[in-house]
């Protein structure tokens, strides 16, 4: 089992604000009038089963996709304005995106943090090196490492700019359960001692209630349940998280009477 970390003061100033958010696609609608708010020091899971529109979420977040409707704003600045000054302060990791396999681990790190403006960029490598056990792969190019080791150096570099929002897509797949560990208790430590917000998606029930604050189910694009991963379950007549899950995945009407405003 997880260790238990120290109790977590969560800030009561929003890093991240999502207000009445969409995205359609022709006749489909993947997000649909979505609205939250991930504060500092704050581990917030956006679960769902795939299709939920998660991604998407994601995506429109870092200005990749533009929301059909909504705003989205980062300590204080809509994204639609200030992007740059935005994606400056935040970074993101996701086993679907791996960083050039030409490049060694090393000089993956140093262009991202060139492209950041890291300051001290030679310490801070040889830092994440040691925090994501790859000493031992800085001069392997990418593209020869296992998916763990990939998973491990994408982590690094989402680390490396030291964000005040952090985006992570899966970020323990294809960590074999020893280095998942690893992974979770830093994500924590981080989350704790630094003022980063931290969103994340995982359909590792165990991960989530060890390691988020607080969860949002997404069903069909819109927000089905929110609260305390460790509460939820009983609040909706279920045992464990994974068994609510699975209903919100198979059987969201179910669930929807019981829904309580936030």
């Amino acid at each position: 089992m997880d260790a238990v970390s120290p109790t977590k003061q969560i800030s009561s100033i929003p890093t991240l604000v999502v207000s009445g958010l969409r995205k359609v696609y022709g006749s489909t609608v993947a997000v649909d009038d979505i609205s939250f708010e991930l504060r500092q020091n704050e581990i917030l899971g956006l679960l769902g089963p795939n299709g939920a529109g998660k991604t998407t979420t994601i995506n429109m977040i870092l200005g990749v996709l533009k929301p059909t409707a909504g705003a989205i704003s980062v300590d204080g600045k809509d994204i639609v304005h200030h992007r740059s000054a935005i994606l400056e302060r935040t970074n993101f990791a996701a086993v679907y995106a791996p960083l050039p396999g030409n490049l060694t681990v090393a000089q993956n790190l140093r262009i991202f943090g060139l492209l950041y403006g890291v300051s001290h960029l030679t310490e801070k490598i040889e830092e994440l090196l040691a925090m994501f056990d790859l000493t031992a792969f800085r001069n392997t190019k990418c593209g020869v490492l296992s998916s763990g080791e990939q998973t491990r150096v994408g982590l690094a570099k989402a680390f490396i700019n030291d964000p005040t929002l952090l985006l992570l897509d899966e970020p323990t797949a294809s960590l074999d359960p020893s280095k998942a560990l690893e992974i979770r208790t830093l994500i924590r430590e981080f989350a704790r001692e630094r003022s980063v917000a931290i969103l994340l998606t995982s359909h590792n029930m165990y991960e989530v209630e060890h390691i988020c604050d607080r969860v949002l189910f997404l069903s069909k694009g819109k927000i089905l349940l929110e609260g305390d991963p460790k509460l939820l379950p009983q609040q909706h007549g279920k045992k464990t998280l994974e068994e609510l899950f699975i209903t919100v995945a198979r059987e969201p009407l179910s669930l929807e009477h019981v829904v309580e405003p936030s």
